[in-house]
């Protein structure tokens, strides 16, 4: 055994566009009819691409799960408070908890965390921003336990969005 590469792919996605409702709790707001037309169209070009996630980590407010459900129907989904308004490094914490087994993780969050996250990944130098309904792919070679700066190759990010 041994010498064997196993790539493994991380969707870092930032929830659609979600209403604003003077009053209404923000982790209640839920998606607009362009956030929800934007997160199918996230699950259609994650498709085209051949990606299915083994496991969503979602943040658990509406909008957050809303994403979730429309761009990846049927997707194992694990609700994480930890996600909701989390920094850069315990989302990456999160991420290298996860099962080695595990070969495609999503991750369905807020900004800027997610946004923090892809840019402390890989080594994008042009910084298109992180608008709702973008995701980026992050290709690594190694353990999910051992995914660090710099590690991960982004193949979509949102400047193609």
């Amino acid at each position: 055994m041994g010498g064997e590469v196993t790539m493994r792919t991380l969707i870092v996605v930032r929830h659609a566009k979600a209403v604003h409702i003077p009053g209404l709790a923000d982790r209640e707001r839920p998606l607009t009819d362009r956030g929800r037309r934007d997160a199918r169209r996230v699950g259609e070009t994650l498709a085209g691409m051949g990606l299915q996630p083994d496991l969503v980590l979602c943040s658990p407010s509406t909008r957050t799960r809303e994403t979730s459900e429309l761009a990846l129907p049927g997707a194992d989904i694990t609700l994480e408070w930890a996600i909701y308004q989390a920094y850069p490094d315990e989302l990456l914490t999160l991420v290298r908890r996860s099962d080695p087994e595990i070969r495609t993780l999503a991750l369905i969050g807020h900004n800027p965390g997610v946004h923090e996250l892809v840019q402390t990944l890989t080594t994008e130098v042009d910084d298109p921003g992180f608008p709702p309904g973008a995701f980026a792919v992050i290709e690594t070679d190694g353990e999910w336990s051992g995914l660090d700066a710099g590690r991960g190759v982004v193949r979509w990010s949102p400047k193609e969005h």
